[in-house]
């Protein structure tokens, strides 16, 4: 079964988590003693109506408070496809809990509440969407029970979004835009009565009818090894294979590739995936390959085709998003872990903080703070092959982490 990784964005009160548990509801994905607690919750706070916030919303904090701090994952399954729900926080301070909890997702969701139209956070929210490269975003407008199902004020803050939507720079994006009600269910699993203006999709039927291969960014392959297949027994006393997975494209048997860092020329004998032989090997499918030739390969190098080489550097500039308490120094070291590849790094130089309100950026900065996003140059100790995150997600991004606290502190996207 295909499996659709969603990240879920909105600001303060604007119903993400309660659309989260009514999608849950509607789709009877809720287990008979969470239904209970979440009515007998809903009893003791005085509602007149089930909170499905409760359903998602798993710290104390946040149940007292009423909004989501930490990131949560919700699974959830239909006939047709398994879905993951990344739950993350929308305000400022908990930037980096959005960054991460996108790191994975092919779609998004980002909420509108009706009354109040596009605020900055949606800037915010839109802006890191952009960054992460998600193909497909539903903006989903909520509330429309509380402004009368007006499709005036839903036609108004379609046109607002669509001026944000001319600062972005990734164009490939599909936007989606529903009117929905998650506290009455309007448009999120069921058609709504109350919008019969509205002719487009729920949002489940939009993510139900989305090309499972339409949604990942596609690129060239790239096939990181993981590790070195030696048996060293009598059946296969020569045998060597390395097993990882194909990012971006395909991999065929009979391919011409290059292996880096040597740059030693190959081709492709067999694919195998356990006891099978494989023509070829999709995107994101995990294999083990062999060579025609015996090539001194290990954990680390990566294997592309012959016609279509990474850049190999030992300086780049990303875009990086901090997250750490400690903050990011000038000549500061840490380990940049790129896929399986670890070298040491130095930040050489911070060019300008950005702002993910699209309000532009400030220079002269040689510090950031948690939740900081950065434009900041690097200089490694050994050679990455990499390409630029707009190119390829996966070979264009990598983690920063500090040697002496082994704490993940940055979480890096390559231009």
């Amino acid at each position: 079964m295909d499996v659709l990784k969603i990240a879920t964005a909105g600001s303060v009160d604007d119903g993400k988590s309660t659309l989260i548990g009514r999608l849950l509801y509607d789709t009877k994905s809720l287990t008979s003693d969470k239904l209970e607690a979440i009515q007998n919750k809903s009893k003791q706070l005085g509602y007149d109506y089930l909170d499905f916030s409760l359903a998602t919303d798993g710290l104390i904090a946040e149940r007292e408070q009423g909004i989501t701090i930490d990131v949560a994952h919700i699974y959830f399954s239909t006939q047709n496809k398994s879905y993951i729900i990344a739950d993350t926080p929308g305000h400022v301070e908990y930037t980096r809990n959005m960054v991460t909890g996108a790191s994975t997702s092919q779609a998004a969701i980002i909420l509108i509440d009706a009354r109040k139209g596009v605020i900055e956070q949606t800037n915010r929210h839109f802006f890191i969407n952009n960054l992460l490269r998600i193909k497909n975003v539903v903006v989903a407008i909520n509330k429309m029970d509380l402004v009368n199902y007006s499709e005036e004020v839903y036609e108004g803050i379609k046109a607002q979004f669509e001026v944000l939507m001319a600062k972005r720079d990734y164009k490939e994006q599909n936007i989606t835009f529903i009117p929905i009600s998650a506290l009455k269910g309007d448009n999120v699993v069921h058609k709504s009565e109350n919008t019969i203006w509205y002719t487009g999709n729920t949002i489940l039927e939009h993510f139900e009818s989305l090309d499972q291969a339409a949604v990942l960014n596609t690129g060239t392959p790239r096939f990181p090894v993981q590790y070195v297949i030696r048996p060293k027994t009598e059946e296969f006393h020569d045998f060597r294979a390395y097993a990882g997975k194909v990012y971006g494209g395909e991999l065929k048997v009979g391919d011409a590739v290059v292996v880096l860092p040597s740059l030693t020329k190959s081709k492709i004998k067999d694919i195998l995936f356990y006891d099978q032989k494989l023509e070829k090997a999709e995107r994101r499918s995990s294999v083990a390959i062999t060579l025609e030739d015996d090539v001194n390969i290990s954990r680390g190098d990566m294997i592309v085709l012959e016609n279509d080489l990474p850049q190999i550097d030992k300086d780049f500039t990303a875009t990086i998003s901090w997250l750490d308490q400690e903050p990011l120094q000038t000549g500061n070291k840490y380990v940049l872990q790129h896929g399986v590849h670890k070298v040491l790094a130095k930040v050489e130089a911070v060019a300008h903080k950005i702002h993910p309100d699209y309000s532009g950026v400030e220079t002269g900065i040689s510090t950031l703070k948690m939740n900081d996003i950065a434009e900041v140059s690097f200089k490694v100790n050994k050679p990455i092959f990499f390409d630029a995150f707009k190119k390829h997600r996966i070979n264009g991004s990598f983690i920063l982490i500090d040697s002496n606290s082994n704490h993940t502190v940055g979480a890096g996207f390559i231009q």
